[in-house]
């Protein structure tokens, strides 16, 4: 209790460093003031997406069939079901708590460890809500854009928000072997990479500069989500929106 009592309260800490960062919607510049370091490992990345994890996500969909790769999907989402009760709960939206909760309980029960998602056919639809969308609910600002090596696109709120996030990951609850443990994060990414590989594509054919398209990708799908899919829209008068 008291090691958890010190990681929300350090973590505390760090959001109030975004707590004078304005919301910024992504039709707003974004605030990218280290873009020259952020460059550095959006390369680093992509070098090891295109050597290594792009393959593997390749060679996953190819030999893995369809209903074997749904069957992963299902699981790591519904491992990850009590992250977002959590988050559900922090953010006041107490229906949908308790919805994602009967969720969580049905496909672990029925679904059988929710490999099978029999909780969106009896009307309980999937929620994904994380601490940095908690943060922003809050009004904390997103700061800085961040490239994180290895995990990609982030800003300083979302970053912040991955700290008891690790610390609540589910993996480690479920088993105590850690070969079965890396072996569970890594087929979690692969899978992941593997759902992404059409979005890739697209990016390698028609970015001019992907950096920027990751970049101003991010914060529309982050803005998104804060807004559960339904952002405001921009205010056209605004005269800041004209402003040299």
């Amino acid at each position: 209790m008291r090691a958890h009592a010190k990681l929300f309260t350090w973590t505390g800490g760090l959001v109030l460093l975004c707590a004078g960062c304005a919301t910024r919607p992504p039709y707003e510049a974004a605030s990218d003031p280290l873009e020259p370091v952020n460059r550095a490992i959006y390369t680093f990345n992509d070098y090891f997406d295109r050597g290594i994890l792009k393959p593997v996500a390749k060679g996953y969909e190819k030999v893995v069939p369809n209903a074997a790769r749904t069957g992963v999907r299902n699981f790591f989402n519904n491992l990850l079901e009590p992250m977002t009760i959590v988050n559900d709960v922090l953010q006041g939206k107490g229906g949908q708590a308790a919805g994602d909760t009967m969720r969580f309980g049905f496909n672990s029960t029925f679904g059988l460890l929710g490999l099978i998602d029999v909780s969106t056919g009896w009307g309980l639809e999937h929620h994904s809500e994380d601490f940095g969308q908690t943060f922003a609910v809050w009004g904390f600002g997103e700061g800085w854009y961040l490239v994180l090596p290895f995990l990609g696109p982030s800003d300083v709120r979302d970053a912040i928000g991955l700290i008891p996030a690790w610390k609540m990951q589910p993996v480690a609850y479920v088993t105590d072997d850690t070969t079965l443990r890396y072996g569970l994060y890594g087929l979690y990414f692969v899978s992941k990479r593997a759902d992404l590989l059409s979005a890739s594509q697209v990016l390698d054919t028609a970015a001019l500069d992907p950096y920027l398209q990751v970049r101003e990708a991010y914060r529309q799908n982050r803005w998104n989500a804060v807004h559960d899919g339904n952002p405001p829209e921009p205010d056209f008068f605004d005269k800041e929106l004209f402003k040299d």
